[in-house]
């Protein structure tokens, strides 16, 4: 018989907390993780759209627009779907900004972020499906990576389970603001009633790394463009997130029966899969060359400017040449006839 010490050893403790002060300035483990998920997606996404022929920088370029209008995107959805959080009696409205107490919707994030992009694609003369193809591996780990920030915020968790693996969640006091337990510490670690519970967000992570690791394989050996690489990691990562979606015991909203997150998730992995099958008769990846944009233009252009300055400073710096003088001709010497005696 297993002991309730042995028992508690083999499951997943929580942090203590999510938040440190550095004086008076919050270090919040969720911002960080969001940011190194930033990170992540713009670095592997930029040697991405190299590799197939884009321009260096581009991608930098297009993450100054996308990620504001992600992140106001993904602020928007959390909002819109759960305005009881916010707009509710005894609710402060003022909290449906504070992005760094956690909410973000994926969902959100990838329309409003898309927008962004759509206006860094046109600027750069690039088309919007093969970025998306370049960003998608990226944007599912970063994806995994801002779950971290779930851990540390004690959230999105499951059910009660006594599966190994499960999940040691704690009561956390903030004597400062004792309705705001998501800033408080965890004293003496006394664990809430439904403890240990399913770590749904663990079960994400690792779904969105195995999606990540998918779409590569397929990417590379079948050659996929026109945004399919982009509509596969939806479709992917939408399967893995409506049954995972199922195990929260978060409170969210349902319509039918189901969460919203849930009807979410089956229409977008409908959509995902429509758009598959039709980018596929577009032919194969897009070529290199309408990857480089209007970058591909500038260079030429310099290189012609170059050359013809190059030219002018040629025809400045050789001299003329002097003429050849010709050797003055030589007047041919007539002996004169000797005189002989008579």
């Amino acid at each position: 018989m297993i002991s309730a010490s042995a028992a508690f050893l083999a499951t997943i403790p929580s942090p203590d907390r999510g938040v440190w002060h550095l004086g008076i300035i919050p270090i919040r483990a969720y911002a960080l993780c969001i940011i190194a998920g930033i990170i992540v997606a713009i670095w592997w996404g930029e040697r991405r759209w190299v590799a197939r022929g884009g321009t260096k920088g581009t991608i930098i370029d297009m993450a100054v627009y996308a990620v504001p209008f992600g992140l106001v995107g993904g602020r928007l959805y959390h909002v819109i779907t759960d305005p009881e959080l916010y707009f509710t009696e005894g609710k402060n409205p003022w909290n449906a900004f504070a992005i760094w107490d956690g909410g973000l919707g994926i969902w959100g994030a990838i329309a409003l972020g898309a927008v962004g992009a759509l206006i860094a694609c046109r600027r750069k003369g690039v088309p919007l499906p093969a970025m998306a193809d370049a960003i998608a591996p990226g944007i599912i780990v970063a994806q995994a990576i801002g779950r971290l920030g779930n851990y540390f915020n004690q959230e999105l968790y499951g059910a009660h389970t006594d599966l190994p693996w499960g999940l040691e969640v704690y009561q956390r006091f903030n004597p400062d603001d004792p309705e705001n337990l998501l800033n408080g510490v965890a004293t003496g670690h006394i664990p809430l009633p439904e403890s240990p519970v399913h770590p749904t967000f663990l079960y994400e992570l690792i779904w969105n790394l195995l999606i990540a690791g998918l779409i590569v394989w397929a990417d590379r050996k079948f050659k996929l463009g026109h945004g399919r690489v982009f509509a596969l990691y939806v479709a992917g990562y939408t399967v893995g997130r409506g049954w995972i979606e199922m195990m929260r015991t978060d409170t969210a909203n349902h319509i039918l029966g189901l969460r919203v997150n849930v009807w979410t998730s089956i229409l977008l992995f409908l959509a995902a899969v429509i758009y598959f099958v039709l980018a596929g008769r577009r032919g194969p990846r897009e070529a290199p060359e309408l990857l480089a944009g209007k970058d591909a233009l500038a260079v030429p252009a310099a290189d012609a400017a170059a050359e013809d300055e190059d030219e002018d400073e040629d025809a400045v710096k050789v001299p003329a040449e002097a003429p050849v003088e010709k050797p003055a001709e030589e007047t041919p010497v007539v002996d004169e006839p000797k005189k002989t005696d008579d």
